[in-house]
């Protein structure tokens, strides 16, 4: 049997690049997810007023942002912000 994993509930910009993600189990989550930020469709995240455009899409659970952007649950879920590791900005 497959584990689900939580829908987000809740997305904040508590600083630059980074998401804090809240779900419905209760976790909450500061995310960067500037390494899932390559291509075509995540390239215009990198300019920081778009990504801080972020907002919950609550059909499909996760955050998106206006150019149709969205991430995976499974992906912010599993990618909390150690203090050491590398940022975007």
């Amino acid at each position: 049997m497959r584990h689900r994993v939580p829908r987000v509930r809740s997305v904040a910009f508590p600083r630059d690049f980074v998401l804090r993600v809240e779900f419905d189990d209760g976790s909450t989550r500061d995310v960067d997810p500037g390494g899932e930020l390559l291509g075509e469709m995540f390239e215009p995240l990198r300019d920081p007023a778009m990504f801080r455009s972020v907002a919950l899409d609550d059909e499909l659970g996760t955050v998106v942002w206006p150019n149709g952007a969205d991430l995976d649950p499974d992906v912010l879920y599993g990618r909390e912000l150690s203090a050491d590791a590398p940022r975007l900005a």
